[in-house]
Order: structure tokens, then C-alpha cells, then sequence
């Protein structure tokens, strides 16, 4: 799964909070997690997203992330949201 689908996507929840709240909602469909992210957070996001069956794909770099969010600034990671 590229960046692509995610730039694409209607709907999308950016930032550890919001992607955070939609994992945990059951809305996310797919995470990205940028991997210059803090450890910290991406281990919380890896393992919240293991329990409830979300996969994450690993982007390079949170500026990259930011970009495909269409944000000027980077993102640690986003979700595409069920609509």
C-alpha cells in the first residue's frame, strides 16, 4: 500500500491523537506511521493497532507523511477512516 491511497482517501484522521482516538474507536482502516516517529508513540500506535487488527505500513519519513496529508508540516501518523 503506497501514500498514494492515503492522499487519496476521503477521509483521514492526521496526528497521534486523532489516529489514536479512530484506532481505538474501531474507524481506522489503515495507519501510517512515519518511521523518524518517537519510539514511544510508535510502539503505543503498534501495539493498539495490533489489538484491534489495524495494519500500519511505515512510511519514511513524517515530512513525507505530512505531504501525502496535504500538510506543511510532518506527521507522525495519519489513518484512513472508515466512512
Amino acid at each position: 500500500m503506497s501514500l498514494q491511497r492515503l492522499a487519496e482517501a476521503k477521509t483521514i484522521s492526521v496526528g497521534t491523537k486523532q489516529t489514536t482516538k479512530a484506532v481505538g474507536e474501531g474507524k481506522a482502516l489503515t495507519v501510517y506511521l512515519a518511521a523518524d516517529a518517537d519510539a514511544h508513540i510508535a510502539q503505543s500506535i503498534r501495539s493498539l493497532c495490533e489489538a484491534h487488527h489495524v495494519p500500519v505500513i511505515t512510511v519514511a519519513t513524517m515530512i513525507e507523511l505530512g505531504k501525502a496529508c496535504g500538510i506543511q508540516v510532518g506527521a507522525a501518523m495519519a489513518a484512513i477512516i472508515a466512512e
